[in-house]
């Protein structure tokens, strides 16, 4: 949780992310409360730690119920923040989780790199790639 929210930032204002969507939090979209979230929205930090934890159960259940081999902790938290973002679908039919299956560590931690783009822009993901490469393989 601290790493991705560390990485990513909070918005206690509702925002626009990269590619358009009402994003309020640590990269909580949908509603709160039951309401969409919408321009001028506002939550309290306590709300943005409800979300986040909320939010991750979902990654977390990804990884678990989807990644068959041994996990060092990093490569764990990696995966969370990678998955947090690329959404549950496109998680289980990536090539870096069929890499990982096979044992390939250094193949799916390559894989990351490949997921770089958000929407129409091709390189805007891509540090934040290397970062979580990076944990993946220290």
């Amino acid at each position: 949780m601290i790493l991705i929210k560390t990485k990513r930032g909070e918005g206690l204002l509702a925002y626009l992310d990269s590619v358009g969507v009402w994003t309020i939090g640590v990269g909580h979209t949908g509603t709160v409360d039951g309401k969409p979230i919408a321009k001028g929205m506002t939550i309290t930090p306590a709300q943005s730690n409800i979300l986040l934890l909320s939010d991750l159960a979902w990654v977390e259940s990804a990884i678990n119920g989807n990644v068959k081999v041994p996990l060092k902790q990093n490569q764990y938290d990696a995966l969370c923040s990678f998955v947090f973002n690329v959404g549950l679908t496109a998680f289980v039919n990536s090539t870096l989780l069929k890499k990982l299956n096979r044992k390939d560590y250094k193949g799916a931690a390559d894989q990351l790199l490949q997921w770089k783009r958000a929407g129409s822009i091709a390189d805007l993901l891509l540090q934040r790639r290397k970062r979580e490469r990076e944990l993946f393989i220290t």
